[in-house]
């Protein structure tokens, strides 16, 4: 079988039984080989049999067919430590490669079997920061054992101090990882718990950025927890400065108008133009109809001034359900301007 290596050689390895020669691959296991018998001198039989099932899947061409997975005792034989170093080590041979994602499954059988162990953490973040960073995304199943682990974990252990274990065998984390962890974590219904990364996590050297409140606020938004979402957007707003994206802005306000919580809705929009958010046609538009429904016809005609400020000109049934609105609560004056301010536009 074709095994490509950076280099540009091509070399032969038969999948249970040759090493190879003594460039690319081949020199590489042999040097993996001598480091670990080092570390543990115990190590017995072929070294290429024992790794062959994480490491040699990443060099296979997209036409050849990898082996089946099968069961490994050469990681599951070594002691935390010790495992640790050879799955850096494999780690770090991946580098090279190009393209970087050629090493996919390799990823995805070296995440699968440390999150199997006993103690996955943080050799897992490890790895998953490496899968994040050749292009790839871990597969959907991982979301589940991630979170499982990261619960386990959090019982004896605080955000921080997890997060920074990574440090302790020579990763760092960061922001995209997180990002992972909170997604992980809202997949499997522990929003709560992704609340609580989201907060600690800057405390580890991680700022959060937009996509971080994003996925959680997503998720807040599904379950109507206005009342966290509202707390989570101006936290990310003032204490960070950040932005956020229109899709978060719309999920806000339909889960406020969802929960007749209009007022709510018009207040968020008002917040985060006086902060500079730029806010989207679709977003007014949903505040305006949720101030229809609740008979706000006054707020609904105040943010189609604003929306006319924005040039933005919302479907002419609406303008005239806010303009009728106001004339029948006596804010004739109101309707009048509103009618004039679209009229102004050449609407």
């Amino acid at each position: 079988m074709g095994l490509v290596v950076d280099d540009g050689s091509e070399e032969v390895v038969e999948v249970y039984g040759l090493m190879g020669n003594e460039t690319g691959f081949g020199a590489l296991v042999k040097q993996m080989e001598a480091e670990v018998v080092d570390m543990n001198p115990n190590v017995n039989g072929p070294f290429l049999l024992l790794i062959l099932p994480v490491t040699s899947i990443s060099h296979y061409t997209p036409t050849t067919n990898p082996p089946q997975q099968k069961s490994n005792p050469f990681l599951s034989s070594f002691p935390d430590d010790i495992r640790t170093k050879v799955v850096d080590k494999i780690l770090q041979s991946f580098l090279h490669l190009r393209p970087r994602s050629r090493p996919r499954t390799a990823y995805e059988y070296l995440l699968s079997h440390t999150l199997a162990n006993t103690n996955p953490l943080p050799l897992a973040l490890a790895i998953i920061q490496r899968v994040l960073r050749s292009g790839c995304t871990p597969v959907p199943q991982i979301h589940l054992s991630l979170s499982s682990a990261w619960l386990d974990h959090r019982q004896t252990h605080s955000i921080v101090d997890i997060l920074n274990e990574m440090r302790s065998i020579g990763y760092h984390p960061d922001c995209n990882t997180c990002n992972y962890l909170l997604s992980s974590l809202c997949a499997v219904d522990q929003s709560a718990e992704a609340i609580r990364v989201l907060k600690d996590m800057d405390g580890a050297g991680c700022n959060p950025d937009s996509e971080s409140y994003g996925t959680v606020i997503g998720v807040m938004c599904k379950a109507r927890k206005t009342g966290d979402v509202a707390e989570l957007m101006s936290e990310m707003v003032t204490k960070f400065g950040l932005m956020p994206r229109q899709g978060t802005v719309i999920k806000t306000v339909a889960a406020m108008r969802a929960n007749r919580e209009i007022v709510r809705a018009v207040d968020m929009v008002e917040f985060l133009e006086k902060k500079g958010c730029s806010i989207g046609f679709e977003a007014y538009v949903t505040v305006v109809n949720g101030c229809l429904e609740r008979r706000e016809f006054i707020l609904a005609g105040k943010v189609l001034m604003e929306m006319a400020e924005r040039g933005f000109i919302p479907y002419i049934r609406v303008r005239q359900r806010v303009v009728e609105g106001l004339a029948s609560v006596g804010e004739g004056a109101l309707a009048s301007a509103v009618r004039q301010r679209f009229a102004d536009l050449n609407s």
